[in-house]
């Protein structure tokens, strides 16, 4: 188990119109100084436009690498919101772990506080909305830069010189890279679903979806949640 320490940079957001779509959202995070009160619901003083798909006690904090910046740069262009962290409705920022380095349960320790990886991000139409892309939510999901969340197992403070330190790893071979090649590239590789399924890190949603392609046979409709409702109903 041998993963260096990062020093985060900690960002919140408030909700907001966004764009010129009619929705509001709080996706559009900047940084915070310290120190944070981190609680069973996340940041203190961040906000989630809508619970039922953003934050809750799964999907606490979001954490996005900063490592990926310069590649979707190479990809889309200079975006503006690609010139400091944030552009993706991150909490916490980092340069030095990825998908490919962080597993499933993977137990962090952040000053006073214990987070836990519970889930990958499952982007949907926001960041279409958010990066004027059609297709933003689509890139994200095939090439596998969408970061993770967090549940937060023990409250507390965090100061601005404390490091995000890897101290419990119960699933090392379940990389947040693999989870995203079971979702979305071999989604009907029925020995890996059902592996998934048995994680009793993951969240209990992403669990439940490995339950039910196997029970059907079918992957769900990612339509209305990478395009919209509109989308969907065509």
């Amino acid at each position: 188990m041998t993963l260096a320490d990062v020093l985060p940079r900690v960002l919140a957001g408030r909700i907001m119109p966004l764009g010129e779509s009619g929705r509001v959202s709080a996706i559009d995070k900047r940084p915070v100084s310290g120190p944070w009160g981190i609680g069973l619901q996340g940041l203190i003083n961040d906000a989630q436009a809508n619970r039922s798909h953003h934050g809750g006690p799964e999907k606490a904090l979001h954490h996005y690498a900063f490592d990926h910046y310069a590649a979707w740069i190479a990809e889309i262009g200079d975006h503006p919101l690609l010139a400091a962290p944030g552009a993706f409705g991150e909490n916490l920022s980092t340069v030095g772990w990825t998908e490919d380095d962080i597993c499933v349960g993977d137990v962090i320790r952040f000053g006073a506080t214990r987070l836990q990886v519970s889930q990958g991000r499952q982007p949907c139409l926001t960041l279409n909305l958010r990066f004027c892309q059609k297709d933003m939510a689509l890139r994200v999901q095939q090439n596998g830069r969408s970061g993770w969340y967090y549940r937060v197992l023990e409250p507390g403070v965090a100061k601005e010189d404390d490091t995000l330190q890897l101290i419990h790893r119960p699933q090392p071979d379940w990389t947040l890279a693999r989870l995203n090649k079971v979702l979305y590239h071999d989604v009907r590789n029925h020995a890996e679903l059902s592996e998934m399924a048995g994680l009793a890190e993951l969240s209990s949603n992403w669990r439940e979806l490995a339950r039910r392609r196997l029970n059907s046979g079918k992957t769900e409709d990612w339509t209305r949640r990478l395009y919209g409702r509109d989308a969907a109903g065509r």
